[in-house]
């Protein structure tokens, strides 16, 4: 299990994406949002090296889930994807990825939601996260992932050879529920701005969906 460190990031992470996010297709916000860090939950790395989160942050806008990885040495080949660098108070210099182009965090989240590994609590050490929600009723695990595709709410990831898509929900919606497509999903919780919990779908490996025709 990973181990969570309470101490000083310099940048914060909240800092970090009040940089980037407005730089994503899919970000609604304004140019310089106040980011509010309202949930989420981590994945255990199986070799220990990569600090694997998803978080959610909210903002006039709405909510965001961010997946984020975090490195001690820069991720060949995916400098597109450096978020920033913040230095650990406890591990030294970090290097923070869009967790969408990190092998590392895809193969975890494929890896919840055929129910391989649990998710995490994001601030607690060796704590089963118990409102995070997944299902699987797919034939086998999924063996591999095209390139990820940016939309205006989602990342979409092509599962070759299945006709599947993995879709990841960047723009968050409360109460959202899985499609009827889906054979994999996983969903969780974020706190709102009035105090009140929402639940909301953050992934699900589908069947592309069809334009409707009038």
């Amino acid at each position: 299990m990973a181990l969570i460190h309470h101490t000083t990031l310099k940048p914060t992470k909240v800092e970090l994406l009040a940089g980037w996010l407005p730089t994503r297709p899919w970000y609604r916000g304004s140019a310089a949002p106040e980011l509010t860090k309202a949930g989420g939950f981590r994945l255990d790395d199986p070799e220990g090296a990569v600090g694997i989160e998803f978080m959610v942050v909210t903002e006039d806008s709405g909510a965001y889930l961010v997946p984020l990885t975090y490195r001690g040495a820069p991720l060949a080949g995916a400098e597109h994807a450096l978020v920033g660098t913040m230095e650990h108070g406890v591990l030294g210099s970090r290097w923070v990825y869009d967790g969408c182009h990190d092998p590392v965090l895809t193969a975890g989240l494929l890896a919840l939601i055929e129910g391989r590994v649990q998710a995490q609590a994001q601030s607690v050490s060796d704590t089963p996260d118990r409102e995070v929600v997944r299902s699987y009723a797919g034939q086998g695990p999924v063996a591999g992932l095209g390139a990820p595709v940016d939309t205006d709410e989602s990342t979409e990831f092509a599962v070759p050879d299945t006709g599947l898509v993995l879709r990841l929900q960047r723009v968050l919606t409360p109460g959202s529920t899985p499609p009827e497509s889906a054979v994999g999903q996983v969903s969780g919780a974020w706190e709102q701005p009035d105090g009140s919990r929402a639940h909301a779908l953050f992934a699900t490996l589908q069947t592309p969906q069809t334009p409707q025709t009038l």
